[in-house]
């Protein structure tokens, strides 16, 4: 009999791999370009007297340019790219190729120099590493997996380790839950194997949610795990920031979100709890001949204004960190839920489609693609592993210096015809 997990265990055992992603990357990230903070000396004054300090951060992004077969166009130059933010041409100052696995880097590994200021006195730069292969972050949201499926979920896995991770590539698994994944980058691939074996599903069965106690904001129990899945999401890509010039790709394995699932049938519900307590009887269409008492009425009218602002704040770091979020839902093509279930049936497909379009959004706005309602994972698999290995990755100095216009636009052009662009429309800057 599958066991249910309270909201404490589920923080005890989360607490490990919130902790872990705190220090994932640091140890074995690659050494960033300067951002050391400059010094202004003024004139007249001494050495050891007040400074203004300034920082500059290179925004890179990854573009990936196909032609109308869909071919990878490996043939680009420096010039042949134009970026803008917020409308202003930026100069092009990083330009890294990499093509089928292989890094080429048109400034002979150098990171390039922050622009020079009149006054400003810039540190020693520092070498940047020139490793190639690829950074997998795998986050196995087992609080959003079914414990049914969890065999599905293994095989999964297993294509992931087969097709994704290659020989050179970094790769670190974290879970949201009981699985207790907390696996650092590491090249060895036992690891995964291992990992994978402890891979199972903690997802509430719709009954559990229907029976979770309503709270102000709907089923407290679902927003609380949701939370726990986008905070250990959060502080992963947080310091995917950190690591530079290296295709970063977060593999979202997830059955989706939903703030408020089942609303209808929980109406019926309270509508039939109702007539119970007052022994009131049916008009014949199986509602109350009578308005159900407004304190049976308990919902959440903002569900999916509170889901896409969580969402937005999940997505707007992994842009800030340059990682896109491939996510992938276990499920595969959906029916309808299992007899011992009493869900009514446009519910169940209402909650469905809510959670798969919470997958599209994560994925689309960080530059990824999300696969849901598909059986083929393999096919899936290819076109991720094919847009990891092939893209163009360009840095610049952002020319805005006003810190208060956080969100920034970036428009990416190519100086060639009839060609498919994909890359992070736009960022925000650090809170």
């Amino acid at each position: 009999m599958r066991t249910a997990y309270s909201s404490r265990a589920i923080a005890a055992y989360t607490a490990a791999a919130l902790c872990a992603a705190g220090g994932l990357l640091m140890a074995q990230a690659p050494s960033p370009s300067p951002s050391g903070p400059p010094a202004v000396q003024t004139p007249g004054a001494p050495a050891q007297g007040n400074v203004i300090r300034r920082s500059f951060d290179m925004i890179t992004s990854d573009v990936i340019v196909r032609d109308h077969t869909g071919q990878f166009i490996a043939d680009l130059k420096k010039e042949d790219f134009d970026i803008l933010e917020d409308g202003v041409k930026q100069e092009v100052l990083s330009f890294v190729l990499t093509h089928g696995g292989r890094v080429f880097n048109d400034a002979a590994g150098k990171p390039p120099a922050a622009p020079p200021m009149e006054g400003i006195i810039l540190p020693a730069t520092r070498p940047t590493s020139d490793a190639a292969g690829r950074i997998w972050l795998i986050f196995v949201d087992d609080l959003h997996l079914d414990f049914n499926n969890t065999g599905r979920i293994k095989d999964l896995f297993k294509k992931i380790s087969k097709e994704l991770v290659h020989d050179g590539d970094m790769f670190g698994i974290v879970s949201s839950g009981p699985s207790s994944l907390s696996i650092d980058l590491t090249y060895d691939r036992k690891r995964l194997d291992e990992a994978i074996e402890k891979i199972s599903g903690a997802g509430l069965k719709p009954s559990e949610i229907l029976d979770t106690p309503l709270g102000a904001e709907g089923p407290s129990e679902v927003r609380y795990r949701a939370h726990v899945a986008f905070d250990t999401a959060y502080g992963i890509l947080k310091n995917l920031e950190s690591v530079h010039n290296r295709r970063k790709a977060f593999v979202y394995v997830s059955n989706g979100y939903d703030f408020n699932p089942f609303s209808e049938t929980r109406k019926q519900n309270d509508q039939a709890m109702g007539r119970q307590m007052t022994g009131q009887s049916d008009d014949g269409s199986g509602n109350a001949a009578s308005d159900t008492n407004p304190f049976m009425r308990q919902g959440n009218q903002f569900s999916f204004a509170d889901l896409a602002s969580e969402i937005s704040e999940l997505t707007r770091q992994a842009n800030r960190a340059n990682a896109s979020i491939y996510t992938i839902d276990p499920r595969g093509l959906v029916g309808g839920p299992d007899l011992d279930q009493k869900v009514d049936m446009m519910d169940y497909q209402n909650y469905v489609t809510t959670s798969q379009n919470s997958l599209r959004v994560i994925a689309e706005q960080t530059g990824g693609f999300a696969t849901v309602n598909q059986n083929d994972f393999v096919k899936a698999l290819k076109r991720i592993d094919a847009e990891t290995s092939d893209y163009y990755v360009l840095g610049y100095y952002s020319s805005n210096p006003d810190p208060t216009q956080r969100r920034r636009k970036v428009e990416v052009k190519v100086k060639r015809p009839n060609v498919d662009l994909r890359y992070r429309t736009e960022y925000t800057l650090r809170p």
